[in-house]
């Protein structure tokens, strides 16, 4: 009889310690990566700044022409009429002013240098 419970209460351990290490690998996996990427996310929408050319998540490109609590003015297209409110979610990427003037720069120091 006491045989049996030691055994019961060893499978119950190994159980435990299972899905103990089966969570971890899911935490390390799946929710961690997810946090990081949401706090990266928070963290550029919180330097945003007026003039800063984004990318929204329905793939357009346009400049920062106002800001507001959750509401972000954006201005798309080449004559610049196109006003649209939009939420600071719907941004998907940031392009600061200047670093896109360092980008023609850069390629022209690696030209010189061949």
């Amino acid at each position: 009889m006491i045989v049996a419970a030691q055994a019961a209460g060893g499978s119950v351990l190994s159980m435990v310690t299972w899905m103990v290490i089966i969570f971890g690998i899911f935490y390390f996996m799946m929710i961690r990566p997810q946090q990081k990427e949401a706090n990266q996310k928070n963290a550029m929408l919180a330097e945003l700044a007026l003039g800063d050319t984004v990318l929204t998540t329905s793939g357009f490109y346009g400049v920062v022409i106002d800001i507001q609590d959750d509401t972000v003015i954006v201005e798309f297209g080449s004559n610049r009429n196109c006003r649209i409110p939009m939420q600071k979610s719907a941004i998907s990427a940031v392009e600061k002013p200047e670093d896109s003037l360092k980008e023609p720069e850069e390629k022209e120091d690696k030209k010189k240098k061949k």
